[in-house]
């Protein structure tokens, strides 16, 4: 009888160390395929963009309009830069993944490694290009003045009427440092985004704010109380200052495969996805 019971527990430790052994064994080795991660995003074009600079991308809460589900969201992007992202992914035969990022967090994402591009109407300074390459242009505009219809800085013609205005732009842009060319300006607190500066024009925070004009004809469009000055010797700035390029790594080999992509949409097409954007921007952007 001993034996026979000193058997048995023999049979409990082995059969206990066995399923120890099996518990313990490391977790990637009990993975499946579907749960392994991609490698490397390799079928996927990764980009980061705020979503809250109309008509260049905004967000909206379905797929109207060609809008893009966003990753790990219940809202969608649209606008001219989404439009673009998806000519480049299918020129480069892969998925459109968009994140959405905040200003800030953009060249930081892309430098880590947490997207693949920055579509986002971004321009391509010499001091970002310090830090990411980027591709040839794929929109150019002008700067403008963004104020209150009817207000007193409607009818400005030049630079010197913003004297003593309250002027801001975005920040971490060189929207914000041509302010410094106003004589006489109060160069008020740079703002987060776009949608902040409309409030705080909206409600009397600031006079106005420096923008280019297809976001200014985006705002007076969405809001009767919105205007846009034009200047016809305004603020001084580089032709790169008032492009939009593609933001990629350092040495990224995409630069090459995305200028072929861009060299084959036309001026004539581009103005045509903006002036889309521009009439299907939603009106509280």
């Amino acid at each position: 009888m001993k034996r026979r019971l000193s058997f048995i527990l023999v049979l409990i430790i082995l059969a206990s160390t066995l399923l120890a052994a099996c518990s313990s064994q490391p977790k990637s080795e009990v993975l499946t395929s579907s749960d392994t991660p991609s490698s490397s995003g390799k079928d996927t074009f990764v980009i980061g963009l705020e979503a809250g600079y109309a008509p260049f991308n905004w967000t909206q809460m379905d797929d109207s309009n060609g809008a893009v589900a966003m990753k790990d969201s219940a809202e969608f992007a649209g606008g001219y830069d989404v439009e673009i992202a998806k000519k480049i992914a299918e020129g480069l035969g892969k998925e459109l993944v968009i994140v959405k990022t905040e200003w800030d967090g953009l060249l930081p994402a892309l430098t880590s490694g947490v997207i693949d591009a920055i579509i986002a109407g971004m321009s391509p300074t010499a001091e970002r290009a310090e830090s990411i390459d980027f591709t040839d242009n794929y929109y150019k505009s002008d700067l403008v003045m963004v104020v209150k219809k009817g207000g007193a800085y409607e009818n400005a013609t030049s630079l010197k009427d913003f004297k003593g205005a309250k002027i801001t732009a975005q920040l971490n842009t060189f929207h914000y440092s041509v302010i410094d060319q106003i004589e006489g300006v109060k160069k008020e607190t740079a703002m987060d985004n776009f949608p902040a500066m409309r409030v705080a024009l909206e409600t009397g925070i600031i006079d106005g704010y420096v923008s280019e004009k297809p976001e200014a004809i985006s705002a007076s469009s969405a809001n009767p109380n919105f205007a846009f000055v034009e200047f016809e010797y305004g603020f001084e700035t580089s032709d790169d200052d008032t492009a939009i390029a593609v933001g990629l790594q350092k040495g990224s080999e995409l630069v090459e495969k995305i200028n072929e992509v861009l060299s084959g949409i036309s001026e004539q097409e581009r103005q045509s996805i903006m002036d889309a954007a521009i009439k299907n921007q939603p009106a509280a952007q």
